[in-house]
Parts: C-alpha cells; sequence; structure tokens
C-alpha cells in the first residue's frame, strides 16, 4: 500500500496543468484575484512596512519582485514580504475544512520562484494547485484539532504548501518530493495565542511559511533528506501536532481523481476573522430591531469558541486591532449595529474614530452577548464555520437564526461583481485606477503562455 508520505508527493510530481478541471482553474483564478489586491491594497500597513524595512536591510539578491514596490531580491525573501501583504489585515481567503488560508502563501511563492525561473502562468498555476491541493488536504485530515490545541493552522500547514510549489515548479522527482515535503515538517510552527494578548506577528505568519517551505524545498534539492514518515511516523505530524492515529486509506485523499479544493475557496467579505462571518451575517438579520435586543446566546463549535470567544481573553474588551478581528461579541455588535465590519471600519478603528469604549452603544451591545460552545454543531457541521443565534428582545420574544454557509463560502459564494469591487476598493488608492483595472483584467484573462514576470510587473506601482 502507497504510503501518505509517497502519496502527497506523487500528487505534486502527477500534477498536470492539461488535467486540470475547468473549476480548478476558476478557483485559482478568482484565488489570484482575492490575493493580488490583498498584497498591493495592505503593502502600507504599518506591520507591513515593518517587514519590507526588515527585508530591505537582509534580503538575499534576486530577481523576484515585491508587490507594490518591485524591490527585487531572492523568491524566499520576496515570498516572505508579499505573503505578509497578503495575509496582513484577516482579509484573505479561507478553506472552511481546514480552517486556515492557503492563498497568500502558496500564490505568493509560485510568483516569487516563477519570476526566478523565468516561468509561465502555465508553470505557476501547476505550481499554485499543488501547493494548494497538498496545504489543505494535509489540513483537512487534521482539523479541526490543530486549531483546538492552540495552533494556527496557516503558520503549521504553509511551509507543506510553499514546499509543493517549488517542488511542482522546479520538476523535483518524486523522493526528492518526499524530502523537500519532510524538511517543510520542520518549519511548522506558530499558535493563536495572538487572539488573546495580541501581536502583529500573527500578520507574518504566512510570510515565514512561505519563506520556510521555499528553503525547505531548496535544502531537498541541495541533497539534505528528512524523515521519510514526516506525517505518519511515531513522532511525525499527526502523533504531534494533533495526537491523531493515522488511518491507510488517508492516503487516498492525496489522489488526483478526487475533486480539487482549490475549486471551492472562501472569499471574505468581512475584515476579520473567519469564525466571525456567519454570526456578522445573522447579526444584519437583526438590525431593524437592534434598539430591543435585551440579550443574545451564540452557539459556537468548540474550534471557533477558542479564536474568537470565551477562550479569547480580550473577546470582550479588545484593546487593539488584533483583539477586535478577532472578537465575536465586538464583530456582532458591529454589525448589528450597522456600523460595518469590512476594510474600513478597521482601518477607523486604528486611526482612533471608531469608538469601542465601555460607555459606547458597541460595547454595551457586546457585553449583552452570550457565547456557548454547542457540541452537536462540531458533530454535524465539522466541515464549516456555522452560526447558531437566538435573539431575546426586551418584549419577551425571542428570534431564532441559523446560518449554515456565510456569505463568501463555497455554497453561498460572493458575486463577481462585489469581488471586484473589493479588489478595486484594496488596489485602487495604491495602483491608481488605469493600473488596477489593467490588473484586474490581466488576472481574469490569464494566458498560460505569458511570463509570470509580465503579471508581477502590474502589482509595481507606476
Amino acid at each position: 500500500m502507497t504510503s501518505i508520505e509517497e502519496a502527497v508527493a506523487k500528487l505534486v510530481v502527477d500534477l498536470d496543468y492539461d488535467q486540470l478541471t475547468p473549476e480548478a482553474l476558476d478557483g485559482t483564478r478568482r484565488l489570484m484575484q482575492d490575493q493580488l489586491g490583498l498584497q498591493v491594497g495592505c503593502a502600507t500597513l504599518p506591520w507591513s512596512q515593518a517587514v519590507a524595512d526588515l527585508t530591505r536591510r537582509t534580503h538575499a539578491p534576486g530577481t523576484a519582485r515585491v508587490a507594490l514596490s518591485g524591490e527585487a531580491m531572492s523568491a524566499g525573501d520576496a515570498a516572505f514580504v508579499n505573503a505578509t501583504f497578503g495575509h496582513s489585515f484577516e482579509y484573505d481567503d479561507a478553506h472552511s475544512a481546514s480552517l486556515s488560508h492557503p492563498g497568500s502563501a502558496v500564490i505568493s511563492a509560485a510568483l516569487a520562484v516563477g519570476e526566478e525561473m523565468g516561468a509561465t502562468m502555465r508553470e505557476v498555476i501547476e505550481g499554485i494547485v499543488a501547493g494548494y491541493e497538498v496545504y489543505t488536504r494535509i489540513g483537512t485530515l487534521a482539523s479541526p484539532d490543530l486549531l483546538r490545541r492552540g495552533f494556527h493552522p496557516h503558520a503549521v500547514l504553509s511551509p507543506f504548501g510553499t514546499a509543493a510549489v517549488v517542488a511542482k515548479m522546479r520538476g523535483f522527482d518524486l523522493p526528492t518530493t518526499v524530502d523537500a515535503l519532510a524538511i517543510a515538517f520542520s518549519h511548522c510552527a506558530g499558535t493563536t495565542e495572538y487572539t488573546s494578548s495580541g501581536g502583529s506577528i500573527k500578520r507574518v505568519h504566512s510570510g515565514i511559511g512561505a519563506r520556510n517551505g521555499i528553503r525547505a524545498a531548496e535544502m531537498a534539492e541541495a541533497g539534505i533528506t528528512g524523515p521519510s514518515r514526516f506525517l505518519s511516523g511515531a513522532k511525525g505530524f499527526f502523533q504531534t501536532f494533533v495526537v491523531k492515529d493515522h488511518k491507510p486509506e488517508d492516503a487516498e485523499r492525496f489522489s488526483l481523481t478526487k475533486p480539487y479544493e482549490i475549486a471551492d475557496p472562501l472569499f471574505k467579505p468581512y475584515c476579520c476573522c473567519g469564525f466571525n462571518h456567519a454570526f456578522i451575517d445573522g447579526a444584519r438579520q437583526l438590525r431593524a430591531r437592534a434598539a430591543d435586543i435585551d440579550h443574545v446566546d451564540l452557539g459556537i463549535r468548540e474550534s471557533g469558541d477558542v479564536v474568537v470567544g470565551n477562550s479569547n481573553v480580550n473577546a470582550y474588551a479588545p484593546q487593539q486591532i488584533e483583539h477586535l478581528q478577532y472578537s465575536l461579541p465586538f464583530q456582532f455588535a458591529l454589525s448589528t449595529l450597522g456600523k460595518g465590519n469590512g476594510y474600513e471600519t478597521h482601518r477607523q478603528y486604528m486611526a482612533g474614530t471608531l469608538d469601542l469604549g465601555p460607555e459606547g452603544e458597541i460595547a454595551q451591545l457586546a457585553q449583552r452577548l452570550r457565547i456557548h460552545v454547542a457540541p452537536e454543531l462540531d458533530r454535524n457541521y465539522p466541515t464549516k464555520m456555522v452560526a447558531d443565534i437566538t435573539a431575546t428582545f426586551t418584549d419577551g420574544s425571542t428570534e431564532h437564526i441559523f446560518v449554515e454557509d456565510s456569505i463568501g463560502s463555497a455554497p453561498n459564494p460572493m458575486s463577481q461583481e462585489d469581488s471586484d469591487a473589493k479588489f478595486r476598493d484594496l488596489a485602487t488608492t495604491n495602483l491608481g485606477a488605469a493600473q488596477t483595472e489593467a490588473l484586474l483584467a490581466a488576472i481574469k484573462n490569464t494566458d498560460p503562455s505569458v511570463k509570470a514576470a509580465d503579471l508581477v510587473a502590474l502589482l509595481v506601482a507606476n
């Protein structure tokens, strides 16, 4: 029987552009649109600039370029910066089943490596899909245990995904691909303590994973080897990170006959943790009676409670932007009161113009929310971030709202019009209207024969 490690590597080696389904290609295009808009739009955030400044002082030379500034450096350094930009404001894509954010790491790595190689977009897309599939399929097997145990799934999974990107794009054989992924395992790290204590390091988790995955693949190419049972061994990924037995049939998950995970990304209409999104959708239905709310009971999955609920020590008293973006009570209150949960609302908080003080209406409503873990949600919806809401009003009446599929999820997708509006909102300020439209058109009409460098050139401000 094929080992799970060999099955993962075989997915990377055997994946071929010509065999990708139309749905997988469309998902890849939509993922690039969302992620590249974020990279140019979030490049000027303070922590993004701190990462750019640090890398500018210490980078290795190369031909891969940083979004917006166009500075050239090594693929690993450029991917480090660009992935940080793309993951820097809780606005990037998500994958529900693995509770993670694959796009920022795999797209940044593929474009950086593509520029370095002089690759075409065909090769870049193969790399993106290989990385995304490895990342999400390993992640789904580890979910929700990673999050329950306090790990940040994206930080743990991104080295696997970006190592797969490089292995595919540089044409590694099966043994070298196994080694690249095995070495990536030595780079897996990162917890969700930032949801309670804060810290902008969370914004950099994607960059760390992208750079380290690229480096892992480079080590394998140089002849460094890794443990052959990096996933299934007694001290491998499953036993140490999720304390979970590996099943022989898990290897089948990595067959290319299975549906492509990249066909159904989740895109965020709101600038906060994905576990808040279904609750935000539900809260919008309560706006007309916001003034009459006595209290609201919020049923949530256990893994969601870890990051946005009762296990988050600042959920009811956010003191910094990270706290706010991971606070279910405050995100629910913002939505109920019609204050918005998007890019501009959170920029207002950073500018000090959004009142979250204890006497304000947002904080007052947040204090009337009760969050409880509902085990039946984990049993019945193990791959979804659902919301079970019961509002009680001052006249004693109640209203129950259940949201299974939030806006932006595969069953309830954002419209192309809304996706385009998000892209323009992010990119226009830094690129200008004309270049934004040129970039959007190039992504929507991706020509597989075009050089990756031609697309990256449109990410650089004129």
